[in-house]
């Protein structure tokens, strides 16, 4: 089939019915007016115009060439769209959306059918919207995204804290402080700007009056009703980012209507994504949508339930830029059954369960605080520090079990899950499991997490602060995972009190008691399946190539200083500065992000994360500086953030937060 021409309409304005004006940049057939088109829409705050524009100019041209239109809107009080944003998947945000689906299916270019995609924020809305069933919305396909948003985002995880609440409050921060494009908007650019600058909220606030799964949460979390969800879905994530239960969760809890793909992947889309192997993205995707979008008889409805790539044993590296494995399918997915593992009286994890009424066999346990510095990012970008390190320094802060050297190779797909009765000294604490995988050499791969504040033990809505020196009985599910064991490798659960930076610890550090007696490890067998051949992206770099002014840098650095008594964790990510070949616009970002902490007081935690901002074309130059902070006593989140402004050499815009919000058994 010959690809069909097609054009880019830079800039379209879309006029709300509320008079908000927002911005799309369109990828159209040619001749869809006489022959009308299925449409895909991507609805964002990341900017078209500079932000996501090089993955956008990967795919919607190739969909395009195929038939279908492409669709990629600004939220409200981004890019170029007018007005400020609101918060995180709101009411207005979702409204707005299916208002949009609703102009796309009634343009003359419309065969009135449309699909949303998305990854990240475009994943998570593409969702949430078809729980809403606008009537023209047919299909989805949502890629590193959630069907839960309290327990598996950026904000809290079982009850945890989780740092990257505060790394993405300042990215946000920082990206909705940026100027609309003079070239597009034209003079009104500076009165946009400053709207936007005087009245954009700072997301931490919200997100830490609602440390509980309240209503807040359950808005946008389809898995408060699946039922109401009516349309195919191709649910995406991959093994290295933090999202990689969702497709399981979606296969659950949406039945035939899903599809789950789960790749080795970092949290990108996965034609251009690492670790490889990639996937060909663009063809099935074409595929999906022209069955749903066009009614075309091809068969993607009668591919598996779900496709995954089983980890085989791949080792930390500065950079893991392919990992080894191989790809397996399963016609339909429901919660496999486990292999069970239970601790002897002499540490060593072996086959079977715990033997009941056995005598107490309690161990203590107190990680130092800094435990986690090898832990790698929740939400992942590359595949080099970001992704979890050796274990094994973590592990010398951890209570670790393992079994014997393997006598032959064990493969698992699903959730491992631990159960095990504890008890602390104090009305909060929380707790780390770990599988990892020891290789013959002694290198120790995370193959699987989980974190648990205590206190949130029988559910996240109704927490209940523990009983000091009462014994409860606790079940934790880990994140899933597809992963071999191979021939002579030990399984090792780690467990420890603490995993920084990445989980905030409580106002206090009790320690727990374990009794390994009553420890037993559930771990999801493979099953029946087939292994196949993932097709590979015909593009092997399928990303634009823009002009670099400036290089990019990434540095990671954990400082321990012995006489102080204090570890600090640093992060530094500069984009370089990049300029759009067509639209003569440079783009930098650089953040610097550090998290601090006296081992032995909880107390002592903060965190300050930073982004610099620049934009320019010719003599225009603007910027701006954004800074988050997070502190804690026993009682409160101290939170502050500034946003400076500056256009050319001049700061034009101040602007200041603060508040002390109460903790909530956290």
């Amino acid at each position: 089939m010959t690809d069909r021409a097609f054009t880019v309409i830079e800039n379209q304005w879309i006029r709300l019915k509320d008079g908000t004006r927002l911005a799309a940049r369109i990828w159209m057939p040619e001749g869809a007016e006489a022959d009308p088109v299925p449409a895909v829409f991507e609805f964002l705050p990341y900017r078209k115009r500079d932000g996501t524009s090089p993955r956008d100019e990967s795919t919607y041209p190739v969909f395009a060439a195929a038939g279908i239109a492409g669709v990629r809107v600004d939220i409200r009080g981004s890019g170029e769209s007018d007005g400020v944003i609101d918060g995180e998947y709101t009411e207005l945000e979702l409204a707005n959306a299916c208002e949009l689906i609703g102009w796309i299916a009634e343009q003359p270019w419309s065969n009135g059918s449309v699909g949303m995609m998305g990854i990240s924020w475009g994943g998570f809305n593409c969702l949430q919207v078809a729980a809403l069933a606008p009537p023209a919305l047919k299909a989805v396909i949502s890629i590193a995204s959630t069907t839960d948003r309290y327990n598996d985002d950026i904000h809290y995880k079982n009850g945890c804290h989780l740092s990257a609440q505060l790394s993405w409050a300042a990215t946000m921060l920082a990206y909705q402080s940026r100027s609309p494009d003079p070239e597009l908007v034209g003079d009104r650019w500076i009165d946009m700007w400053m709207e936007r600058l005087e009245n954009e909220p700072f997301f931490m606030e919200e997100w830490l009056s609602h440390q509980r799964r309240d209503d807040f949460w359950k808005h946008g979390s389809i898995c408060e009703d699946y039922a109401a969800f009516k349309i195919p879905a191709l649910v995406i994530a991959g093994w290295a980012d933090g999202y990689r239960n969702t497709p399981f969760l979606a296969a659950e809890g949406l039945g035939e209507k899903a599809k789950a793909l789960i790749g080795p992947w970092v949290h990108k889309y996965p034609h251009f994504a690492w670790p490889k192997p990639r996937a060909d993205f663009h063809g099935e995707a074409i595929a999906f949508w022209n069955r749903w979008l066009c009614g075309e008889e091809n068969g993607i409805e009668n591919l598996p339930q779900a496709r995954a790539y089983i980890l085989d044993g791949p080792k930390p590296a500065l950079r893991r830029d392919s990992d080894p494995g191989f790809w397996v399918s399963k016609d339909r997915w429901s919660e496999p059954e486990a292999e069970s593992f239970y601790v002897d009286q002499f540490g060593t994890l072996l086959d079977g369960m715990p033997i009941p009424h056995a005598p107490p066999h309690e161990i203590y346990l107190k990680s130092p605080l800094d435990t986690g510095t090898a832990a790698g990012e929740w939400f992942t970008l590359k595949p080099d520090a970001e992704l979890a390190g050796d274990q094994r320094l973590d592990d010398a802060g951890s209570l670790t079990f393992q079994t014997p050297p393997l006598s032959e190779p064990k493969t698992y797909l699903g959730r491992p899950s631990i159960t095990l009765t504890l008890k602390a000294d104090a009305e909060l604490a929380n707790l780390c499991a770990r599988i990892v995988d020891i290789h013959p050499d002694g290198t120790a791969t995370r193959v699987s997490f989980g974190v648990i504040n205590l206190a949130h033990r029988d559910g996240n809505a109704d927490p209940k602060a523990l009983i000091p020196g009462e014994p409860v009985t606790i079940r934790l599910d880990l994140d899933a995972c597809g992963y071999r064991f191979g021939e002579g490798h030990r399984i090792r659960l780690s467990l420890s009190t603490a995993y920084w930076p990445m989980i905030l610890p409580p106002p206090s550090d009790p320690g727990v008691t374990i009794d390994i007696a009553s420890l037993g490890l559930a771990m999801p067998m493979l099953g029946s399946h087939e292994k196949f051949e993932m097709k590979q992206p015909d593009n092997p770099n399928p990303l634009p190539t823009y002009i670099e002014h400036a290089p990019s840098e990434t540095r990671r650095t954990v400082t321990r200083d012995l006489a102080a008594g204090r570890t600090q964790y640093s992060v530094v990510e500069d984009t370089g500065l990049f300029e759009h070949p067509d639209t003569g616009l440079s783009t930098r970002q650089r953040r610097e992000e550090t998290w601090s902490i006296d081992p032995n007081d909880p107390l002592s935690m903060t965190g300050t994360c930073s982004w610099i901002c620049d934009m320019q074309r010719g003599d225009w130059f603007v910027r701006t500086i954004s800074t988050a902070n997070l502190a804690c006593t026993a009682t409160d989140w101290l939170i502050d953030a500034k946003v400076i402004a500056e256009n050319g050499t001049k700061q034009m815009f101040e602007k200041t937060f603060e508040k002390a919000i109460p903790r909530d058994l956290m």
